[in-house]
């Protein structure tokens, strides 16, 4: 039975925060920018302030509407955390997701250590991950004797309950997890000089627990409201869609991620090169193949600032460009070729210093024609990183911003060759939260899906314009950061 619960996804760029009836119906939402202040190496999370964007937000709801409230499902970015005390105050920073600190601890491991890596936790090497962060903060911590490594989500419901506890789909994202038994591996956590008591006991995001009496209190929710950590942004993007066998999930926001559901873990050496990341679902016995693309929804503020646009301004573009394609008015071979490497570099590369390059920019090109080729370049990128799969989807399933882009939409289809369902819904990931919460599926018709069919002609001649830019593309790619 679904229950009316708040649902709290904290972001790259906001907190986005909703109110779900007991039907589903969204009856409140909200965004904030994600509180960040920064430290001595970089940015950290403004914890006070995200809990603050909570607190005004549940306070802010009428009392009828808190009184009927049995759940509070917290979901966000994976690879997010810090050193967390008994008494749920921080014993470090609360690192972004996106933070290299630590990473020197990573580049003492052996070929031989990294291989087993993979095969142990199904994640290549990298200093997005939390493992190099963790032995960062351990070194650095004061008065950390008992603190425990959690995730930023996974310490908001540590300050609502006064308990500290991990989310299996969220730690699958730490690089320290044993994918095959779903438990910490002592042998990983010991390549960089951990204990792997850092890391606290697992809770499905099925289980929760009860809101302390002072936090009830200060926001104004019953005693018996129960809070769960739902999980990693994406696959809890994965059950609010109700993704299937054959089905790919296309989660858009700030990056891109592309996430397929899995029997099994995909350990072998090929899986390895591709560097995609398996993991654990946020529901059931499975697992999940992600790859993350950094450039996603972000590539538009990029556009914006190159070219000094303002939104409305570069959604205009947008929307003529897509008139312009479906009557075959535009001449693709004019736009420049972008690789929108803008925050780093997607599998197999993962280069969080890669950037984007353009070429083919001549003394005629115009603003449209630069955003063309910067879509363009999206989906040439994702096609590249869907070839690294083992298996083709029947169907992909698109949530977040880009459903609302009916360019990116189609070339995305046309250039794949695979139909689309995009999502109406704003709100895919926090409807998958309630779901998790609730102990029920989502459903994807309640999502409010059109699709996106491929068309056989413009297909072809996306795959001509693919073929005659392939080895400019290829150039482009591998230039060094």
């Amino acid at each position: 039975m679904v229950l009316s619960t708040i649902t709290v996804d904290v972001g790259t760029t906001s907190v986005k925060l909703c109110l779900f009836g007991a039907d589903g119906e969204l009856l409140a939402s909200a965004r904030r920018p994600t509180p960040t202040v920064p430290d001595e190496v970089g940015e950290v999370y403004d914890l006070p302030e995200v809990l603050a964007c909570v607190t005004t937000f549940v306070q802010g709801l009428p009392p009828d509407r808190r009184a009927e409230v049995a759940r509070i499902a917290l979901t966000g970015v994976g690879e997010s955390g810090g050193l967390v005390r008994a008494d749920t105050s921080l014993a470090s920073p609360m690192i972004l997701w996106h933070d290299q600190r630590g990473l020197d601890r990573l580049a003492r491991l052996t070929p031989e250590q990294r291989r087993r890596v993979y095969r142990v936790t199904g994640l290549p090497v990298s200093g997005n991950y939390a493992l190099s962060k963790v032995a960062w903060a351990v070194e650095r911590a004061v008065d950390a004797d008992g603190a425990l490594w959690l995730n930023v989500s996974e310490h908001l419901a540590a300050l609502m309950t006064g308990e500290r506890w991990a989310e299996p789909s969220l730690a699958s994202r730490t690089m320290a997890l044993d994918l095959s038994t779903r438990t910490w591996s002592p042998e990983v956590c010991a390549m960089v000089g951990l204990d792997v008591g850092v890391f606290p006991p697992l809770r499905a995001a099925s289980e929760g627990r009860p809101v302390t009496a002072d936090f009830a209190q200060v926001v104004g929710l019953g005693p018996d409201v129960l809070v769960h950590v739902a999980g990693h942004d994406h696959m809890v993007g994965a059950a609010g869609a109700d993704l299937g066998p054959g089905e790919l999930l296309n989660s858009t926001g700030t990056t891109e991620g592309l996430l397929l559901l899995q029997d099994a873990p995909s350990l072998d050496e090929r899986t390895e090169r591709t560097r995609l990341a398996n993991g654990l679902a946020c529901a059931g016995p499975g697992w999940t193949l992600f790859a993350s693309i950094p450039t996603g929804g972000s590539a538009f503020a990029t556009l914006q600032g190159l070219l000094g646009l303002d939104a409305d301004r570069l959604s205009a573009y947008v929307l003529d460009l897509h008139a312009r394609y479906v009557r075959d008015e535009l001449d693709l071979e004019a736009a420049p070729l972008v690789l929108p490497q803008f925050r780093g570099s997607p599998p197999p590369r993962k280069d969080p210093t890669a950037r984007g390059l353009v070429s083919g920019l001549g003394s005629g090109t115009t603003a449209e024609e630069l955003v063309l080729g910067c879509f363009l370049g999206l989906v040439l990128q994702q096609s590249d990183v869907l070839e690294l799969f083992p298996s083709a989807a029947r169907r992909v399933k698109v949530i977040g911003p880009a459903s609302g882009n009916p360019l990116w939409l189609q070339l995305k289809a046309d250039l794949l060759g695979t139909p689309l369902s995009a999502s109406r819904f704003p709100e895919v990931v926090s409807r998958g939260a309630q779901a998790l919460a609730s102990g029920t599926t989502g459903s994807w018709e309640q999502t409010e899906p059109r699709d996106v069919d491929v068309d056989p002609r413009r297909h072809a001649r996306l795959a001509e314009w693919r073929d005659a830019v392939r080895p400019r593309w290829e150039h482009l790619k591998a230039t060094p950061a």
